[in-house]
């Protein structure tokens, strides 16, 4: 199913407590968060925002092997002072917290995970990244994954994206369009030349999908998506007033496989890609 669709949906892979442990874990990170104002640059995921928001931070294009908090548009003032309360102002947290944080170490390693890597015929699974989701109002526009995260071959990146509370359709759910993953990629975003006054630039542009391609993928609680890193798919505004929280991270099939010098994201002395087997 996984290869024909390019997805796959596994309800209950997790247990309600280890959701509420990531759920509670997150909570303290944020509790402790001290932003430097200099380093507080909002998430966005359009291309314009994001080669401003993004493009033109060295915070986002370093967080790869570091635990740093991604804001939502229109929460800070032009002094960098919230808003609104800390805890609803994040967009995500990411890229590290599967190195450096015990909890999400724990779930991204656990026997399930690394079974479950065993069954799909991974031999080498290096973590590249990984991303706590608020996941409040904004839509996530189509794209692949592969478009942020290219190998030499294609077809080498593997999604694990987790619900830590019941994602509708309402709240925000993933939607795919199945058997996308086989058509290669249409746009990739890579570093920018030095002197560029963006560090990403994006090479190539994302087609115009049909929306009535795409299927919705309503999960509860402990579910888990395994999403193809060629295989389309978005996510639209939450709507409703729960939240939809999520964990995600990327695994990259390291045998006989190059990683694009031109990802923003580069392992780094202190955090080489960690083995997803232990």
């Amino acid at each position: 199913q996984f290869h024909k669709d390019g997805f796959l949906v596994l309800e209950q892979f997790f247990s309600a407590e280890e959701c509420d442990s990531m759920r509670s874990q997150i909570q303290r990170i944020v509790a402790e968060m001290e932003v430097p104002p200099h380093c507080r640059t909002a998430f966005s995921t359009r291309e314009e925002e994001q080669l401003r928001e993004q493009g033109s931070s060295d915070y986002f294009l370093t967080s790869g092997d570091k635990i740093r908090f991604f804001f939502e548009k229109g929460v800070l003032d032009e002094k960098g002072n919230f808003l609104i309360p800390k805890e609803k102002s994040i967009s995500k947290i990411g890229h590290a917290l599967h190195a450096y944080d015990p909890v999400f170490k724990q779930i991204t390693h656990s026997p399930k995970v690394q079974e479950l890597g065993r069954k799909l015929g991974l031999e080498r699974p290096v973590v590249v990244q990984s991303m706590y989701i608020f996941k409040s109002l904004v839509a996530v526009t189509p794209h692949q994954d592969a478009s942020f995260l290219h190998t030499e071959p294609l077809g080498r990146i593997l999604g694990f994206w987790i619900a830590l509370e019941d994602a509708t359709q309402e709240n925000g759910c993933l939607w795919f369009i199945p058997g996308s993953h086989t058509n290669g990629i249409a746009r990739r975003m890579v570093r920018a030349a030095a002197g560029a006054s963006t560090c990403v630039e994006f090479v190539g542009s994302e087609p115009a999908y049909d929306d009535k391609q795409f299927i919705p993928l309503p999960i509860r609680k402990g579910g888990l998506i395994l999403i193809h890193g060629e295989v389309v798919h978005k996510s639209e505004l939450n709507s409703s007033e729960s939240s939809r929280h999520a964990f995600t991270f990327h695994v990259m099939e390291a045998k006989g496989t190059t990683w694009s010098k031109e990802n923003w994201l580069q392992p780094t002395p202190e955090l080489p890609f960690p083995s997803l087997y232990t």
